[in-house]
């Protein structure tokens, strides 16, 4: 990093502006074609399989389905591939990952099945990886700074707290062996409570292997299963009191308790959400989260390419209107909205359970409790994702750019600001329950190209903002307009300036993406980036609704593979790759 910082240097520490200020429309980006490896196929009136939607789900199980022999289609209503999982060309010159912008817990197994790394793929990891400044009456303010050199880390926390700093490690220990015990759940479709007692000996036999995974997991946490327990159901801010003092590092934490959740950390349940996003792991590392380079499109292309490589076709542009279905009610292909027919066995939906079931398919076909269930699933959202084009580094009050202008350790990191305190969480969470955007919201501020130069212009720098907390729908029935969403992205820029002076006047362009945003452009139900809420509720068993958590609907030979299915969001591919073997196993017993 340090070359290509001193080449930064040489090249001057501020963008040249070329471009005009206050850009905000958002292109067709030329960066589109980097997603779309199929272009070349030709769309068939037949095939063994079709994948409604090249998220980055759709695209794992299309590239499954293919390796097993199927011949298979993924169609994409979007110009550009990859759902949320996408790099575009917002401002002339930088490349944003638009939506999703980190990796981390896409499944091992999809990498080496799917041979990512030859297909391009290419992660960066950071270390450090978390940095939380302070806003504080002293000279230079205080700051945290964690990463994966625990002595250093250690040392960190001990400005705080020197107890927090003694009980840090054990902390990270004890979640550990939780991830680790319920890992083997990710793999799996979630246990068949209904089919347990059903059909002759031998099947019921075969049935019971599906708890294996479960029992591992409960043989795994042992004796702290009832401590573990409390992780999973209890408020995170319980979690963290239990084990910390000091404010900055438990507010720190309980970030990853409630991101892209509408829940405060005094929510119950909101550890789960944490422990979601410390499953992952980069280059053995456990927890460890990266940038794509390329952007998070890169990662989209390497897994499109995986299964292009097969056989698989893959089309942009392509909007399924409707789910074909057979005399007996069974999936037999989609139709598209060009009255376009294409005739499938199988039909997976990488859509959310909101488009696929109340959109895709007739209601008279579907099970009335089944449709009541869906339409009752909880997919209020927090988020705004801010995409920024700047000319230079933030420099932080806590940590004050060099003066020639090269970044700094903490600028590869997740930036948190607002972060002070799990109280302040709390009133930003309180302020958006009651429909308001967060007066003072928690912000996570990314800098991916300070390890990926080439996604900006020498000196420049693309900075990705996921704030929260902003209501779907304003208070008093009010809709999003221009006005609103500009309003809000001016606050969270001041809340940037008192962190890091000057920042708003580097900023060249921003693309602002409110809760509606997100479901207008990428599908996520109420701008939802898991497809609907990661409580206790609406999972596993009850994902998404309960009877039907294996995949299967109850339509025959049409399945869920998106993160409205088992194992949730985030960028897994544990979803697309699962039902894919469902989906393959019941082709061949047709």
């Amino acid at each position: 990093m340090a070359g290509r910082c001193a080449l930064r240097g040489a090249l001057g520490a501020r963008c040249p502006s070329r471009w005009p200020r206050g850009w905000r429309l958002s292109l067709r980006p030329p960066g589109a074609r980097l997603a779309h490896a199929g272009a070349a196929a030709q769309l068939q009136q037949e095939y063994d399989a079709v994948v409604i939607g090249a998220g980055h789900n759709g695209l794992v199980a299309a590239a499954y389905l293919q390796r097993a022999g199927l011949r298979t289609a993924v169609l994409e209503r979007r110009h550009v591939l990859g759902g949320a999982a996408v790099t575009e060309e917002i401002v002339p010159g930088f490349k944003f990952s638009r939506a999703s912008y980190l990796l981390s817990l896409l499944r091992p197994q999809i990498y080496a099945d799917l041979e990512l790394q030859r297909h391009g793929l290419r992660v960066l990891p950071r270390d450090p990886y978390s940095f939380t400044p302070l806003l504080e009456d002293r000279s230079p303010p205080r700051s945290l700074l964690l990463g994966h050199d625990m002595a250093q880390t250690q040392q960190q926390i001990a400005q705080f707290s020197q107890k927090d700093a003694q009980a840090y490690p054990e902390y990270e220990a004890f979640m550990g062996r939780m991830v680790l015990a319920l890992d083997p759940l990710l793999d799996a479709p979630p246990v068949d409570t209904a089919a347990l007692g059903k059909g002759s000996l031998p099947q019921q036999l075969r049935n019971l292997q599906t708890l294996k995974p479960l029992l591992q997991a409960g043989l795994a946490l042992g004796r702290q299963l009832p401590h573990y327990y409390e992780v999973l159901t209890a408020p995170i801010s319980k979690i963290l009191d239990h084990w910390f003092e000091s404010e900055p590092l438990k507010a720190t934490l309980a970030t990853d308790a409630v991101i892209g959740a509408m829940a405060s950390p005094h929510t119950p349940g909101s550890g789960y959400v944490l422990l979601h996003h410390v499953m992952g792991e980069l280059e053995g590392r456990r927890g460890a989260w990266g940038y794509v380079a390329g952007g998070m499109g890169a990662l989209s292309h390497a897994i499109a390419q995986a299964a292009t490589a097969r056989g698989a076709h893959i089309f942009a542009d392509k909007a399924v209107c409707h789910v074909l279905l057979g005399r007996a009610g069974e999936a037999r292909g989609v139709v598209l909205q060009d009255g376009t027919e294409v005739r499938s066995k199988l039909v997976l939906s990488n859509a959310s359970p909101q488009i696929t079931f109340l959109e895709l398919i007739p209601q008279e076909q579907l099970p009335k409790d089944f449709v009541q269930r869906i339409r009752q699933l909880d997919t209020r959202s927090p988020v705004t994702k801010i995409n920024v084009a700047v000319d230079r580094l933030p420099s932080f009050l806590a940590a004050p750019n060099a003066h020639d202008g090269q970044a700094l350790p903490h600028h590869q990191c997740s930036i948190h600001l607002n972060c002070e305190g799990t109280q302040l969480l709390h009133q930003a969470f309180t302020e958006a329950a009651q429909g308001h955007p967060s007066s003072r919201p928690m912000i996570e501020l990314c800098i991916p190209s300070v390890l990926d130069p080439g996604l900006a212009p020498p000196g420049c720098h693309v900075v990705s903002l996921f704030t929260q907390y902003t209501p779907s729908v304003l208070a008093g029935g009010r809709c999003w307009d221009e006005q609103a969403r500009n309003a809000y992205a001016d606050t969270v820029f001041d809340c940037i300036e008192d962190y890091a002076p000057g920042f708003k006047a580097s900023v060249i362009g921003r693309d602002v993406l409110t809760p509606p945003d997100l479901e207008r452009i990428f599908g996520l139900p109420g701008g939802n980036i898991f497809h609907g809420g990661m409580s206790l509720d609406q999972l596993y068993f009850a994902r998404p609704v309960p009877s039907y958590s294996g995949y299967r609907s109850p339509i025959p030979g049409l399945y869920l593979c998106g993160s409205g299915a088992h194992p949730g969001g985030g960028v897994m591919g544990a979803a697309g790759r699962n039902a894919a073997q469902v989906a393959i196993k019941d082709f061949r017993q047709l």
